[in-house]
């Protein structure tokens, strides 16, 4: 698991999570020029960002540092997006933590099998970070 931009709280627009913490975001992608792209995003609208490289590593940090919310990418090695997010749906540890999946897959029935996975959204690649930080900040009901 890497991580990247860990922010400290402080700043008074920075989104709220659980208890007046600002809320974390775990992206879950194998391109690590992704993950930079969305953590520098993240990081300077307030978030937290934590990473895992693959859909295992998501499930497992998921697990174990319940982030406010998931952004998970579908092509991935060793667990994709879609078996990643069905485990977390099953989980009643991480079923409640809202996924949205960023993603190259842009075909209608990928846009439906993520949503019968459990996510929340689903977002093609390229993504508008503006576009993408307010679907977040709607998520979280911040």
């Amino acid at each position: 698991m890497r991580s990247f931009f860990r922010k400290k709280g402080g700043e008074a627009d920075a989104p709220s999570g659980v208890a007046g913490t600002l809320a974390t975001v775990l992206v879950v992608d194998d391109s690590p020029t992704e993950t930079h792209i969305f953590a520098d995003a993240l990081t300077r609208a307030g978030f937290q960002v934590e990473t895992a490289a693959n859909g295992e590593e998501g499930v497992e940090a998921a697990r174990r540092l319940h982030p406010d919310l998931i952004l998970m990418d579908v092509v991935m090695p060793v667990l994709n997006g879609f078996q990643a997010t069905r485990q977390l749906q099953r989980d009643p540890e991480t079923a409640e933590i809202p996924v949205i999946m960023v993603t190259t897959k842009d075909q209608e029935t990928d846009r439906t099998w993520g949503m019968r996975q459990g996510a929340l959204d689903y977002l093609v690649k390229p993504v508008d970070t503006d576009d993408l930080v307010a679907r977040i900040r709607a998520a979280l009901n911040v």
